[in-house]
């Protein structure tokens, strides 16, 4: 080709050692370099168990696909193979089996670079090398499973998905984690309306492409057998079963029966910004002065994992629901209650039992109207029972911590005859003020960008996979 030898290294070089350099050339498919790739998978399947038909990572295994690219049909070693353990507990969520391991180290990095909590290694020499948890040590970090995610094969996996689907029959759903305010992007892997698996998504501006433990297993209450499916009205001591009509002309019935000062509303930061939307229209509807969101939080950490555990509390301040400090109105509220002022409450998707409400002061009031998606201490004592649906059952935005507008998609199909949130509340606000217009959740979205300057010129679908940059607030994120 002209060019002098002298020019290229003489021997191939491994490409995750080697450093970038400008006016480098880099040849990645030559006669020397298939046949390196020949010769490394012959010594990588050597030792390598035929796990393929029980391996979880069997369908997205980076082995198998460089295996049937570059491997041989049979393999020439005749001697036994290297037995090392298997179906080790490394820690509460991750299970090892060394066998499959190849020694890439990837897991070691991770667990050292971006988690800061150096816990793995090697042990032993040349062929008998396995991977293990340092002495007197547990893989107990909250980002653990995400070297389930880099492991290349089956050898790290993750305890919770072991043995329970083949990946190739997940269909899989891109969205947003709602267990705190930095909204990772994930993937949310189901079949037959079972979630089995919530998995990061790569967003240079969210999360890279790691997600905390805590969030990726925050999902197993959507598959609950426990499920509200069904709207209830009560009926002296108990909540019968009735039609979406009856429930709704029962709780206008109830909310207008009293003063607006004597009706409080709350919402939650976990509601999307439409389902928050329709929440300000249904206060604007009743002319309550009571209402609030209830504010949660927990430790947060140096990585990901934020002190608000709301998804949305920058949607419910922008939009109204709550102040700019969510649960100062909730205190009056929750006095009110306790006195006897307030009469009505209206609460959608929180337990006020958990908020400081005691149970006996719930149960003095003259309607008690709840949304919620599973039995609480609050769905017990409601007058009115409205089943809404859960994050893996909507679409819809929301905002995060730093102001970054994303969205969730629908991954499967809600129980029974519950309802989404949106439509719901779209439905109380039509049967007390008579306005109408709101088919699709696109409407709700346009009525926002029509009313809400932040929001002008967007679209649910001009959100786009990554999400936009809204309120301005500076990003950044993890290595």
């Amino acid at each position: 080709d002209g060019k002098p030898v002298i020019n290229w290294i003489p021997r191939p070089q491994i490409s995750c050692a080697q450093d970038i350099a400008e006016g480098m050339g880099v040849k990645t498919d030559s006669p020397l370099v298939r046949e390196c790739r020949h010769g490394v998978m012959e010594f990588l399947l050597i030792n390598h168990p035929l796990d393929c038909p029980i391996c979880d990572q069997a369908g997205e295994c980076e082995l198998q696909e460089f295996s049937v690219q570059y491997g041989n049909g049979g393999s020439r070693f005749r001697e036994e193979k290297v037995k090392k353990p298997k179906h080790v507990v490394l820690g509460p969520r991750v299970t090892l089996d060394d066998e499959r391991c190849i020694l890439c180290s990837r897991c070691i990095r991770f667990m050292k670079e971006i988690a800061k909590d150096d816990v793995l290694g090697f042990a032993s020499r040349g062929s008998h090398t396995y991977l293990t948890a340092h002495p007197g040590r547990v893989l107990d970090s909250n980002y653990s499973l995400n070297t389930v995610d880099i492991c290349p094969v089956g050898a790290l996996t993750s305890t919770d998905f072991r043995f329970k689907m083949r990946v190739w029959f997940l269909k899989e759903t891109k969205s947003i984690c709602t267990s705190c305010a930095t909204g990772c992007n994930t993937i949310v892997g189901s079949r037959q309306n079972v979630i089995y698996r919530q998995t990061p998504r790569e967003n240079d501006d969210v999360n890279s492409a790691w997600m905390c433990d805590y969030g990726r297993l925050n999902f197993h209450f959507v598959n609950s057998k426990d499920r509200l499916n069904e709207p209830q009205i009560r009926s002296g001591s108990t909540l019968e079963n009735v039609n979406w009509n009856t429930a709704f002309g029962r709780a206008v019935e109830e909310l207008k029966r009293y003063q607006p000062d004597e009706i409080a509303v709350i919402g939650s930061g976990r509601m999307t910004n439409e389902e928050l939307w329709l929440t300000k229209k249904l206060i604007d509807g009743l002319k309550v002065t009571h209402y609030d969101i209830v504010p949660r939080t927990g430790e947060a950490d140096d990585l990901l994992l934020n002190t608000d555990r709301n998804p949305n509390t920058n949607g419910a301040k922008l939009l109204g629901v709550s102040s700019d400090e969510p649960g100062v109105k909730l205190r009056r509220i929750i006095d009110g209650v306790s006195s006897g002022q307030i009469k009505a409450v209206v609460v959608l998707h929180e337990d006020l039992t958990q908020a400081g409400l005691s149970a006996p002061s719930l149960e003095q009031l003259g309607a008690l109207i709840v949304v919620s998606i599973l039995p609480n201490e609050t769905t017990k004592r409601a007058t009115i029972l409205l089943p809404g649906v859960s994050f893996a059952e909507k679409r819809g935005t929301m905002i995060n911590a730093k102001g970054r507008l994303q969205r969730l998609n629908r991954a499967i199909q809600s129980p029974g005859n519950a309802h989404e949130d949106w439509e719901i509340l779209r439905d109380l606000v039509q049967q007390l003020t008579g306005e109408n217009g709101v088919y699709l959740i696109e409407d709700v979205f346009k009525q926002m960008a029509e009313n809400v300057p932040q929001f002008e010129g967007l679209s649910i679908s001009k959100v786009g996979d990554l999400g936009v940059r809204l309120l301005g607030v500076a990003e950044a994120a993890p290595a």
